[in-house]
């Protein structure tokens, strides 16, 4: 909670400044009124002492009785709308302060979240992360816009009433101070309680938003595949786990607060008593000083205010660990560091001849038993295009990500141009790079965000030419609203073929001198994907060019293909020499020529075993994502 204050509410000083003057002096000017008002039923109607009242000149002090009430009535009145004034200033320097430091940490959250390696996303659930960003955040405006600002007017409240009281009649202050230990130790109790509660509470929260969150987004499959009831009773089992853990909280305040209510409520009564039979009676058992009606209204009056701030002290306790629960959160978000950090003075990638290398690379995902990758080594240049095959789980989107450092490798060197690519700015890295994935992602949002996404300052012409050359133009100026489309989120309202071409377009946009094509048509029908590997080898022209595929017939012209079984070269060459060697891409080939009776038993039997594998590996990191 200090490094909250520390960090982002230095920024905010003038605010938090009139928000700590704006509560000291609407609750310094708020006990003028229970003095002003015992000091008038002793003065105007017992007769029983002056009338004099602090930094007021006694000329202008009335002479008759009903002038002194005149008088009374109008401090009274005029504390009470200088107090308001002030409570206002208050309220909103602190308002000011809280949604400033809120709006600061959530930005500075999540670009430190979108800074962290692809690793720490694939251990982590996106409605946990939205828990944070928003749910934990949120959940510091309570305490940053009320919290101190209670514990200043709780300060001032105990110490200008605890002086006045000691002021008019020291005994009696000291009965109205016994319950402040009861409360202390209270309080104590209270906070060693609920503090491990409200973590497993805010815990809770970012389950349940995970589940909610990944029911929504796979609400087609709910549908289709009639899982209505299954997922209401998942979704019921992770409300009802927030439930309990909410609950369990609940129990132990709904106790704290009435018990609080108690202690203070009989500490009022013992004082009410004790300075009741003083007026009534004298001093009881010989203590010093006398005690008129006046200062015993006063004097109760002031007790009350003096003994409810103590009892709202818990409500502060509580409200600052709900905070340091999220705060714990969301710092602990915020410390997490990329496993390979870059050096800020890294220089930019500058690409000449476009040449990667690939020397001796093995790479293995933090929650796999056995690297990924084994030893790759492989050489691509300027105006070629290298296919990458191999079965399900040989490895190869692993190794292309590589490439633009969505991982960094474990062992081996990446150069481009002779250049390690973890020697430059990682940002001149990803620009020199195209990436078309088999599955694009398009923003909520227009098709012109969407292929300018990236290139930000694009101008509409280079927008529309880059759609053209993507195959794209004819159906975007089908839609309803041409290139100024919503296309919905992720683009549901566009086909696959449709989302696959902008993305393509938005490639042709950045024009970048390398390019990687993941499986690009491996999603589209057949006239689909001509139009798209149409537009694909107008961009890979003169491009250093790497394209991972399934469908082995998207690939065949390539200059090379490198062939990854089990994370290692087992082949390479063209296609013509793949198929001669008559070895694992030749049986592939087979596989989709649809020659199955002409494949050797170990292919099959070996296929068998490799996908029971894969699909016991993806459920294993599936699992323990869903466990952190």
């Amino acid at each position: 909670m200090w490094r909250l204050y520390a960090e982002y509410g230095r920024e905010q000083v003038p605010q938090a400044i009139l928000g700590v003057f704006g509560t000291l002096t609407s609750r310094s000017v708020g006990l003028i009124s229970p003095f002003v008002l015992g000091l008038a039923i002793d003065a105007v109607f017992l007769s029983q002492r002056e009338y004099t009242l602090p930094f007021l000149p006694q000329a202008w002090v009335p002479s008759t009785p009903t002038g002194l009430l005149w008088l009374s009535i109008a401090v009274i009145a005029g504390a009470t709308v200088v107090g308001a004034v002030f409570q206002w200033l208050a309220n909103w320097g602190w308002n000011s302060f809280a949604q400033h430091v809120q709006h600061a940490l959530r930005v500075d959250t999540y670009d430190t979240m979108q800074l962290l390696d692809m690793g720490f996303f694939d251990e982590k659930q996106t409605g946990e992360m939205l828990s944070i960003l928003n749910n934990d955040v949120n959940q510091l405006e309570t305490f940053l816009n009320e919290g101190i600002s209670s514990a200043l007017r709780i300060g001032v409240m105990v110490l200008g009433i605890g002086v006045i009281m000691f002021a008019i009649n020291w005994p009696l202050a000291l009965v109205a101070l016994l319950p402040v230990p009861v409360l202390a130790v209270f309080t104590y109790l209270f906070v060693k309680k609920i503090q491990p509660k409200y973590a497993a509470v805010r815990a809770s929260v970012g389950a349940l938003n995970s589940r909610l969150e990944n029911n929504i987004g796979g609400i087609q499959v709910i549908k289709t595949e009639n899982a209505e009831s299954y997922e209401v009773e998942r979704v019921e089992g992770a409300s009802q786990h927030y439930f309990d853990t909410n609950w369990d909280a609940i129990t132990t305040r709904i106790v704290f607060f009435p018990g609080l209510g108690v202690i203070t409520g009989i500490g009022f009564a013992i004082t009410f008593a004790v300075g009741g039979f003083w007026v009534l009676n004298g001093a009881p058992a010989g203590l010093p000083g006398t005690l008129t009606a006046g200062q015993f209204v006063t004097f109760m009056v002031y007790t009350q205010q003096f003994i409810w701030p103590m009892a709202q002290f818990g409500q502060i306790i509580n409200m600052y660990q709900r905070a340091k629960a999220s705060s714990a959160r969301i710092f602990g978000l915020m410390g997490e560091t990329a496993k390979h950090m870059e050096s800020s003075d890294a220089p930019d990638l500058t690409v000449t001849e476009g040449t990667v290398e690939y020397d001796d690379v093995s790479f293995g995902y933090a929650k796999a038993d056995e690297p990924v990758l084994h030893n790759v080594s492989l050489t691509a240049t300027r105006g070629q295009l290298l296919g990458v095959v191999g079965p399900t789980g040989a490895g190869k989107s692993t190794l292309l990500k590589l490439l633009v450092r969505m991982y960094d490798t474990d062992e081996g060197t990446i150069r481009i141009d002779g250049t390690d690519i973890h020697e430059v700015n990682t940002q001149s890295l990803r620009r020199a790079i195209g990436y078309v994935s088999q599955d694009p992602f398009l923003f909520y949002g227009t098709v012109k965000e969407n292929i300018a996404y990236g290139t930000f300052d694009a101008t509409d012409e280079e927008i529309v030419d880059a759609a053209k050359r993507a195959e794209a133009h004819e159906f975007i100026m089908n839609l309803p609203d041409g290139y100024d489309t919503m296309v919905g989120e992720r683009g549901v309202k566009l086909s696959g073929g449709q989302r696959q071409r902008i993305s393509i377009a938005r490639t042709i946009l950045k024009n970048p001198p390398l390019l990687i094509l993941d499986e690009a048509t491996s999603h589209v029908d057949t006239e689909t994907e001509a139009l798209i590997q149409r537009s694909l080898n107008r961009l890979a022209a003169e491009k250093t060019t790497f394209a991972i595929a399934h469908r082995l017939s998207t690939i065949r012209h390539a200059d090379e293909i490198i062939v990854l079984d089990d994370g290692r070269v087992v082949e390479r060459g063209t296609h013509r020499d793949l198929i001669d060697n008559d070895d694992l891409y030749a049986n592939l080939w087979r596989v989709q020529a649809g020659e199955i009776d002409d494949l050797p038993p170990e292919f099959i039997e070996r296929a068998i075993r490799r996908r029971a594998e894969v699909a016991e590996t993806e459920f294993a990191e599936a699992d323990a994502g869903w466990e952190n």
